[in-house]
């Protein structure tokens, strides 16, 4: 058994940790969503202080909401992915930069950590199970 490719060299765990790792990456995007329809206007404050202007709280609504059933789906994978690792760095710069208060260190840190999720993920690509996959192989 080669442990360095345990599981790249088996598509079946392949596939299915791709799955699974869109899954995760996903529905924490999803939730973030609708949790900001849910209470817009606290989700509007916080976003001001932010420095950013209340108004884009819908553009970001939308791309939680659709970019993350896009990253569940396995639909335009790469390019999605890579805007949720751009769109992770950005937040955590404008919204988790006080790095003296732990929450906000794990916050920051969590945030980085999910754009290198979403670039290697943009890297392998969405997997068989997913509508790239289904697209790319149509005949």
């Amino acid at each position: 058994m080669n442990l360095v490719n345990i599981i790249s060299n088996n598509d079946s765990l392949s596939n299915t940790a791709s799955l699974l790792g869109r899954i995760g990456l996903s529905v924490i995007f999803i939730l973030a969503g609708l949790n900001k329809i849910q209470y817009f206007d606290g989700n509007a404050q916080y976003l001001a202080s932010g420095g950013l202007p209340e108004f884009l709280l819908p553009l970001v609504i939308v791309f939680e909401l659709i970019g993350g059933l896009f990253i569940l789906a396995g639909a335009l994978t790469q390019l999605t992915a890579l805007a949720f690792a751009g769109f992770c760095v950005v937040s955590a710069l404008l919204f988790h930069n006080n790095l003296a208060d732990q929450m906000q260190f794990f916050m920051f840190f969590k945030n980085i950590a999910m754009a290198g999720g979403f670039l290697a993920l943009a890297s392998a690509g969405a997997g068989r199970f997913s509508v790239d996959y289904k697209l790319a192989n149509a005949k």
